[in-house]
């Protein structure tokens, strides 16, 4: 009897234990394998990357939790993959402090923080105005899809469809890329205390802009933020977030 009942226990023991998924394996799944509290557990592990060091938390808990809210939603429905970096600009913060990053969706890890320039007609220190019309020299707003890379005036740069209609769609009419600038140079700030600007393009620092383009190429999520009351009551992403 007594064998009976070890081998029984034996038995419940293992299945239990061959249930059992550690907290730490949560890494290595993919994000559509995450429940339904997936926005709350990546929000979690980024959170951490970024407490981790003091540098790097002056993102915006707004643009944090609407880029990865965002992100989940665009992955779910198919319009990117779910591995893919997600990358996030804060234009709620000047351009004289770092504020681009490119995150690891899976684990949370930030990959790049850097400084990134807006349009010349956005602001000067901040970029406080945004228009999707070609020639307007200003910033767009909302949620991207990365696409294929190339050499143009810039060097090498990556090209950029907006997702959002009406916000940003007109990026690639506009040529609207990501590429590297000497006046996105941290050195630039030094002489200005900002920036210098572009004509509408996120652009990077020199020393950096090759290894985030390679980084987030092909088909990844950028999101560009700010708290600006006609992005928020018009992009059609957000009502469903």
């Amino acid at each position: 009897m007594l064998k009976k009942t070890g081998l029984i226990l034996a038995l419940v023991l293992s299945t239990a234990l061959s249930a059992y998924t550690p907290e730490n394996k949560l890494e290595g799944l993919p994000i559509t394998s995450l429940s339904e509290n997936s926005a709350e557990v990546l929000l979690s592990k980024i959170k951490a990357h970024l407490q981790s060091d003091k540098k790097e938390s002056t993102l915006s808990e707004e643009a944090l939790q609407l880029g990865v809210s965002g992100y989940l939603k665009l992955a779910k429905s198919g319009e990117i993959p779910n591995d893919k970096p997600l990358t996030i600009i804060d234009f709620s913060l000047p351009s004289s402090i770092k504020r681009l990053w490119t995150i690891d969706p899976i684990s949370g890890n930030i990959l790049h923080h850097t400084f990134v320039a807006h349009g010349r007609n956005s602001g000067n220190l901040m970029a406080t105005k945004f228009s999707n019309t070609n020639s307007s020299y200003m910033s767009s707003l909302g949620f991207y899809r990365t696409a294929e890379t190339y050499h143009g005036k810039h060097g090498y740069s990556l090209r950029l469809d907006g997702i959002e209609k009406g916000l940003n769609d007109n990026a690639r009419k506009r040529a609207i890329v990501i590429h590297g600038a000497e006046y996105a140079n941290p050195d630039f700030i030094t002489k200005t205390g900002r920036l210098g600007r572009s004509l509408g393009c996120p652009a990077l620092p020199m020393a950096v802009f090759k290894d985030i383009i390679d980084t987030i190429k092909e088909n990844s999520c950028l999101f560009i933020y700010a708290p600006n009351k006609t992005y928020h009551e018009n992009s059609q992403l957000l009502a469903t977030i």
